[in-house]
């Protein structure tokens, strides 16, 4: 008795390629993330102080520039909010018009369009490809398949490399990269990144899109009856007798209305075509990422024959059932439009109304109080002050809701200078009679006001003036 197997043999996919306008938008979106994912990190941008380097994510300087925004790590919320736009963003592109970003933006589609690419300009067409996979080993299968691979890590060794030019200055660290001083991190990101681009794209493909990606699990749950989706005119496809590929008596429309077919020919094209090698004509698949490149194939069947495209094309589950229009404005998509903008709205609020400086203070609590010989109680504090601006930033300090007799003191000076986007620690000691509050602590607020008058508010930091508690009976 022989014993199951749990797991299906792999079956090689070779694609075929196309010509057409969705194929051809695809190239247009594979241009663009090419040249902003390798060129970004080589634009210039000038900067008052920093790196001149347009995006930058500095770990060293605790510092991320994007252009002329300067990110620091108390406006790490921004990062919550972007994944929160990213996310409804994919609902509500998923819910309007399926899996498009699968099929379109995916880093995975994206670079396995390339990888492909390569072994189609290296090994030719569909077919000899499929030939050169079954013929016996030999010097020239040798140099076409050793040659695509090298490419192939060719090309993860650049996607690696240029991820990590993007966390340091790119023209300093790609020196240092292959003279050998650059940081362990570097060459073990670099060897990371190639080895994963390497596998997913060129060897794994369809796998990572059907067993290893989590989306293509979930994202059922955001579809409905109106969702665009790649589907087959079964109908007009079929007729009343099924497809038939065409034949002396099957050469045309009325020919095969008369006998009963439809307008399929059986011609395998869009199967051919499909990056995850499934049949379109068996209905909406888990595999399916919406790339239309099998609607390409078909309407190139279709312009050939002189008839009407349209066989497989964009459509929706109700419309293929009861021939409906298309429904887009509906409760769920709108829905998601409302939060994703007010998303949008709140990140951009929060940008562009950040504060120039900020500041936090916190209290030395060992100890939480001392008392001077002349009978005054002492309170210590830390002050952290962060210059986000690109000048110089001059501060004075006073102590807001303290008795006047309060002194606040921060040591040799009155006032303290910081440079574009210097950061400060401060030591700062607040001295009053503990009569003032009879025993009990007292809430003030330390403020610091920009010197200069450069335009830039005052900024309050709550904190707690503490006394030592009168014993009872005295």
């Amino acid at each position: 008795m022989s014993q199951s197997q749990l797991y299906a043999a792999r079956t090689n996919i070779y694609p075929r390629s196309v010509s057409g306008r969705f194929r051809r938008i695809k190239w247009a979106v594979v241009v663009l993330a090419y040249g902003v994912y390798f060129l970004l990190p080589w634009l210039r941008w000038e900067r008052a102080s920093g790196a001149n380097q347009a995006v930058l994510f500095d770990l060293a300087g605790r510092k991320f520039y994007l252009f002329d925004l300067v990110v620091h790590p108390q406006d790490i919320f921004w990062l919550a909010g972007l994944l929160m736009i990213a996310a409804y963003l994919l609902f509500f592109v998923t819910g309007l018009a399926g899996r498009v970003f699968c099929g379109y933006f995916c880093f995975q589609t994206l670079w396995t369009d390339v990888y492909i690419l390569i072994e189609h300009l290296l090994q030719g067409e569909r077919p000899a490809r499929i030939r050169l996979a079954a013929a016996p080993w030999s010097a020239g299968k040798i140099a076409r398949i050793g040659l695509t691979h090298v490419l192939w890590l060719l090309m993860a060794f650049v996607t690696g490399l240029t991820f990590v030019l993007y966390w340091g200055d790119a023209p300093q660290l790609l020196g240092h990269f292959f003279a050998g001083d650059a940081p362990f991190a570097a060459y073990a990101t670099t060897l990371f990144l190639t080895a994963t681009t390497y596998v997913m794209a060129g060897i794994a493909r369809e796998q990572v899109c059907t067993y290893m990606c989590p989306y293509a699990r979930f994202q059922a749950v955001m579809f409905d009856k109106d969702t665009l989706i790649v589907s087959y005119d079964e109908g007009r496809g079929e007729g009343s007798k099924g497809r038939s590929r065409l034949g002396r008596q099957l050469k045309t429309r009325d020919a095969r209305a008369e006998a009963g077919v439809g307008d399929c020919i059986d011609c395998g094209y869009c199967v051919q075509v499909c990056p995850t090698g499934i049949d379109i004509r068996n209905g909406l698949q888990i595999q399916c990422i919406s790339c239309a490149l099998c609607i390409d194939a078909c309407d190139t069947i279709m312009d050939s024959l002189g008839w009407e495209r349209g066989l497989v094309a964009y459509s929706s589950e109700r419309r293929v059932t009861t021939g409906e229009q298309l429904r887009l404005l509906r409760p769920k998509v709108i829905g998601y439009a409302a939060v994703l903008l007010l998303a949008v709205g709140l990140l951009a609020w929060s940008v562009a109304e950040q504060a120039e400086f900020d500041m936090s203070v916190q209290q030395v609590r060992q100890p939480i109080y001392v008392q001077l010989s002349d009978g005054r109680i002492q309170n210590s504090y830390e002050i952290k002050v962060n210059n986000k601006t690109n000048r110089l930033l001059t501060l004075r300090f006073r102590a807001q809701g303290l008795p006047p007799g309060a002194e606040l003191d921060f040591g040799r000076f009155e006032e303290v200078s910081l440079q574009p986007e210097q950061r400060l620690r401060l030591a700062a000691s607040v001295r009053l009679m503990p009569d003032e509050f009879d025993g009990h602590s007292h809430p003030f607020e330390l403020v610091a006001e920009p010197q200069g008058n450069v335009g830039i508010a005052p900024l309050a930091h709550p904190s707690v003036f503490f006394v030592p508690q009168k014993e009872p009976g005295r």
